[in-house]
């Protein structure tokens, strides 16, 4: 067990925390939202971090090539599911998303039993970046809440996750599309 992989599974154990302070927070309780984004912050950053020690330390693994990717899918799917639950996002967003990333696991399954790894792209990096940034957009909306106090700074907040939210759609279908035109040749596509 290397530092990268360490801080993987701290992602996913994360996940459940940032599930349960996310649920808490919606009775009106912005202790629980900022907490909630709290989690999902740090959560996120350790993708980043791991990623970065995995490759300067040359710690890079099988176990993190798989869990990695996963960890993120987990916990950005887990916020939005939660959102689509409290009526904050629309369920067509996420199933857009869900099904990008079942077709993306699908051709890699497709390409392993063929011998050929199919690389995380840069559309790819920006997509889970992008999902992440809208993620805790929405979550700092709530956090912030729309008082008196701060409906200007609500406002923007607010506007700006739904901008990123509808930006992460359209990359992730682009990213999706691009990850199939790259492996056309391992569905017989020409």
């Amino acid at each position: 067990m290397n530092l990268p992989n360490f801080l993987t599974i701290l992602r996913m154990a994360l996940v459940p925390v940032f599930i349960v302070f996310y649920y808490l927070g919606q009775g009106g309780s912005r202790l629980m939202a900022a907490l909630a984004l709290a989690v999902f912050v740090i959560a996120a950053a350790t993708d980043a971090i791991d990623g970065h020690i995995a490759r300067s330390r040359n710690m890079i693994t099988n176990f993190g090539k798989l869990m990695d990717p996963l960890a993120d899918k987990v916990l950005t799917t887990a916020a939005f599911i939660c959102f689509v639950a409290f009526g904050v996002i629309p369920a067509w967003v996420v199933i857009v998303i869900i099904a990008r990333e079942f077709l993306i696991t699908g051709l890699r399954s497709v390409a392993a039993d063929q011998g050929v790894v199919i690389a995380a792209g840069l559309s790819g990096k920006i997509k889970t970046v992008l999902q992440m940034l809208c993620v805790a957009l929405i979550l700092l909306d709530t956090a912030i809440g729309n008082g008196p106090a701060t409906h200007g700074l609500w406002v923007i907040v607010s506007g700006a996750g739904i901008i990123c939210l509808y930006a992460a759609v359209v990359l992730t279908v682009w990213s999706g599309v691009e990850y199939v035109w790259k492996a056309r040749h391992l569905l017989n596509l020409k």
